[in-house]
């Protein structure tokens, strides 16, 4: 009897042991984690104060370029509606607007805010390398090798992303809203937050939407993802976009929706492409071991 009992407790003893290793274990991986984001949030605080450093640049040919006829996208515009004779309502000569502020300190937070929304952008290659190490310890080596290239297609799909919505959607949303009118009375008095929120939300929206075969990667890399799946849901995924494209570009003509929807629909086709690579090496994987 007094075995059994020693038994059991040396028994008890090692799963204790064993938990606590465990929970030891956990706590080192938030501890790991946390100097990534300490090290995240300080690069984002110093790509903001470069932004602050040069802020007058930024704001005036950066943040309000959208606002200006002069801008490449209307020039482009025009350019291309007198050569295809498109006619002239594809180019943009004028946007009846005017931007106010109606807070105390909406100039100061303006200030920050879009310096903070800069230093975002800037940093977030290094929030993706930040993540990509914390990440790599778990990996095999197998899995390291196909998604050595992580950060940087991430950050090149990202700033891809970004300048489509910098270029195409944002001036096309703001050239149909300033200049869309229910009645002359009626005058455009746009608040300083409204337009920076729109031109941040349709950039930044437009940078995440590129990521689309960076996620199907990783749901593929699981298992949730199949390329069978995506292209039986195809029919779907063009609704889907359209509806998208619709949403995002307010203009009414049917040409703007297909120019921006069509960057989707590749994007869409890329990631069956990745999809059926990640299930191809796990076939041949799966046929090694046998």
């Amino acid at each position: 009897m007094s075995d059994n009992k020693g038994k059991k407790l040396i028994d008890s003893i090692k799963k204790k042991g064993k938990s606590m290793e465990a929970e030891m274990s956990f706590f080192d991986h938030l501890e790991v984690l946390r100097w990534h984001l300490i090290r995240s949030c300080i690069a984002i605080v110093v790509f903001t104060s470069v932004a602050l450093w040069y802020y007058d640049f930024i704001f005036d040919k950066i943040i309000l370029g959208p606002k200006s006829t002069s801008f490449w996208t209307y020039r482009m515009m025009c350019h291309l509606a007198d050569r295809f004779n498109l006619g002239p309502g594809y180019c943009i000569k004028t946007i009846h607007f005017n931007i106010i502020n109606t807070e105390m300190a909406g100039q100061f937070t303006l200030q920050i805010n879009s310096s903070l929304l800069m230093g975002l952008v800037l940093g977030f290659p290094y929030l993706l390398y930040e993540i990509w190490r914390f990440v790599k310890p778990g990996l095999t080596d197998k899995e390291r090798s196909s998604a050595s290239g992580f950060v940087f297609y991430a950050t090149l799909l990202f700033i891809l992303g970004v300048m489509f919505g910098y270029f195409i959607i944002t001036p096309w949303s703001i050239a149909f809203l300033a200049n869309f009118t229910v009645s002359d009375v009626i005058q455009n008095q746009i608040t300083i937050d409204s337009y920076l929120s729109s031109v941040a939300t349709l950039t930044l929206g437009s940078g995440i939407v590129f990521e689309l075969p960076i996620l199907i990667f990783i749901l593929s890399k699981i298992g949730i993802m199949t390329p069978a799946f995506m292209r039986s849901s195809r029919r779907y995924s063009t609704v889907i976009i359209l509806i998208i494209a619709a949403v995002i570009t307010p203009t009414p003509d049917m040409l703007t929706m297909l120019i921006v929807s069509f960057p989707l629909f590749i994007l869409y086709e890329i990631s069956i492409v990745i999809s059926a690579r990640v299930e191809k090496k796990r076939n041949n994987q799966l046929l090694s071991k046998d």
